[in-house]
């Protein structure tokens, strides 16, 4: 049994309880974890309170080494963090060696970031006065992740969050916690003790205790709209600091000058991309009516063609989903686009050759419209709905059609389609001839239903900074405007 990580030490929980970890592609328990409640939330933001007396006074130069020392020992346990992450999620392996490296990237990007500056100097008022405005941690973040990319969205949080002086509670998914566990075990360790927390658990029993708790500053969470709408009236109901990543429901719009082969790929691999469980995922496709005949029946044959088998490979481009539960509300949001009218060209159903494991073939639809929850939903599962317009201005305003506002595509050589579209659809991210694609330097975040606040960049270190503004004057003299009043200065009117 894994043990959770609370002061520096591997720790059992307080009542005792665990739960298994399931393996996707073989539905086999790969090991026991506890099941955390209240009781160890209190420990582990104990444990964070303490530590964070000395980190917040950590001089930036020495956060900056040991961040970048993180990002060393990653790179050192790189496939091991990366194999685990593969049994445990199902992603394929390749991929997850790739996110172990952005893992560590962002981490020496923050290590750096963190000790650029703390603040600025502004103009007096007066006459030997200096005026400050510094940046502060809050104190205590909780972070809590989700399964899909569990270290890369961790990093985003976790990162920031020290380079800025905070200590931190890490609450994993339940279906991803091994592989954060291993994180610890191989590249926090050296971090003073209590600096970074983790435990183990359900959302109800050990998350809602790290977001009401009275000693956590800042609540930084990834996940659905349900559960980020349920964080921000706890937290609201406690005047404290929120960030949220809600997800999204990604158009991508395929313009009538494109190469379709390119388009074509680029498009598949938005769609199906960790089988299509990422909050960017393209999951509603425009293609102009000119180009959709053939662009619609080479994404069909590339889809086809994909490779769907053991994650931990060689040559596959697509593993399991995450779990029984995800693949069935999939195959319910399948069925009930079939019954409005949809019509699925490929996949759609479970491959006959898999007896265990949580596998679906990558699925292309058309027949589409804004009546169906399949377009107006996210679905994160591997379905691509096609829908054919006339020209850039249907496409947009289909585009702007929804809650979310995460991302969006175009795929174009135009450039009066790509900034008539940047311009007017509302997204945090709009990506331009390269689909998903992050840069640390780039905040990341959503608009509407997508959440609130941004990561990475020098936004996602502000989400973890609180202002102080200091007024100074080095001279004791008494001021003209103290008391007693000189009501000379106030002229009589008639």
């Amino acid at each position: 049994m894994k043990k959770m990580y609370i002061g520096g030490d591997f720790v059992e929980g307080v009542s005792k309880r665990t739960f298994p970890i399931e393996n996707p592609a073989t539905e086999e328990t790969l090991d026991d974890v506890p099941r955390a409640g209240d009781e160890d939330a209190n420990r582990a933001v104990a444990a964070a309170v303490e530590a964070q007396k000395n980190w917040s006074f950590t001089p930036a130069i020495e956060r900056c080494q040991q961040l970048h020392e993180v990002a060393r020992r990653l790179r050192e346990h790189l496939q091991e963090i990366a194999t685990l992450m593969t049994l445990e999620g199902g992603k394929p392996l390749i991929e997850n060696m790739d996110e172990v490296e952005w893992v560590a990237a962002c981490f020496d990007y923050y290590a750096e970031m963190g000790r650029n500056e703390i603040g600025r100097v502004i103009a007096p008022v007066q006459r030997h006065q200096i005026n400050l405005v510094i940046k502060e941690p809050y104190g205590v973040v909780a972070c809590i992740v989700p399964w899909n990319y569990p270290l890369l969205l961790l990093a985003w949080k976790l990162a920031p969050a020290l380079a800025a002086g905070n200590t931190v509670v890490v609450k994993p998914s339940e279906y991803t916690p091994l592989s954060t566990l291993l994180m610890a075990e191989r590249a926090l360790q050296h971090l003073p003790p209590g600096v970074v927390n983790i435990v183990t658990g359900y959302g109800p029993e050990v998350g809602e205790p790290l977001v009401t708790h009275p000693q956590t500053d800042v609540v930084a969470f990834t996940g659905s709209v349900t559960t980020g709408r349920r964080i921000n009236m706890l937290a609201a109901e406690r005047l404290k600091k929120t960030h949220l990543e809600l997800g999204g429901n990604d158009p991508l719009i395929v313009c009538d000058d494109v190469d379709l082969d390119v388009a074509v790929r680029g498009a598949v691999w938005a769609a199906y991309l960790n089988m299509g469980q990422v909050c960017t995922s393209g999951e509603r496709f425009y293609v102009f009516e000119s180009v959709a005949r053939k662009f619609i029946d080479r994404f069909v044959d590339f889809t086809r063609s994909l490779r769907i088998g053991n994650p931990m490979g060689p040559d596959v481009d697509l593993g399991p989903m995450i779990s029984a539960t995800q693949r069935e509300k999939v195959e319910a949001k399948l069925e009930q686009s079939r019954r409005l009218g949809a019509q699925v060209l490929c996949g759609g159903k479970r491959p006959e050759r898999f007896s265990r494991g949580y596998y679906f073939e990558p699925t292309v639809v058309t027949e589409v419209n804004h009546s169906m929850p399949l377009m107006r939903e996210e679905t994160f599962g591997p379905i691509a709905p096609i829908m054919v317009v006339r020209d850039i201005e249907e496409a947009v305003q289909l585009a702007n059609d929804s809650q979310y506002g995460l991302g969006a595509n175009i795929l174009t050589n135009s450039l009066e389609y790509a900034l008539t579209a940047a311009e007017r659809i509302k997204a945090g991210t709009f990506w331009i001839n390269d689909p998903l694609t992050d840069n640390d330097a780039g905040p990341f975040g959503g608009m509407r239903l997508s959440g609130i606040g941004r990561e990475l960049g020098s936004e996602g270190l502000e989400a973890f900074r609180d202002t102080k503004h200091i007024h100074m004057d080095y001279k004791l003299e008494a001021k003209p405007y103290w008391y007693p009043y000189d009501w000379s200065k106030c002229r009589k009117t008639d």
